[in-house]
């Protein structure tokens, strides 16, 4: 079998204003050190992308207010610490939703894992 996909390229966020929009981009740039690859766009129509390392976070100024979020219930961060996530997040006022924690995901092998999640400034989950 051809295989076509070869992985994630990107992840993108809709934020509903410039403010949102420069908050969430301070805390993934200059809280959690992502790279800023690109931005385009001008006024109230911002856009940005972020290396997470293997793929791209996109981030729009321009979305919507709405909180649902359709199929996509949050999206994961890989970290080699959690607990140093969870306490950027905290520091900069966003919600810590659960952890950190450790779990064994109960799959054939067990997956041990520690995690932590929070909620973005766009209402998003974000799991380290």
């Amino acid at each position: 079998m051809n295989k076509l996909i070869k992985g994630t390229h990107h992840i993108a966020l809709k934020y509903e204003s410039v403010e949102v929009f420069e908050k969430s981009m301070h805390f993934f740039k200059d809280v959690l050190g992502l790279e800023l690859v690109r931005t385009w766009g001008s006024g109230d129509e911002l856009g940005a992308m972020l290396s997470t390392g293997n793929s791209l976070l996109e981030m729009f100024s321009f979305g919507s207010a709405s909180t649902e979020t359709g199929s996509v219930n949050h999206f994961a961060l890989s970290t080699d610490d959690v607990d140093a996530c969870i306490e950027a997040a905290k520091a900069e006022g966003l919600e810590i939703l659960k952890g950190p924690k450790d779990i064994v995901i109960g799959s054939v092998p067990p997956f041990p894992a520690r995690i932590g999640f929070c909620r973005g400034w766009g209402g998003e989950e974000i799991e380290f």
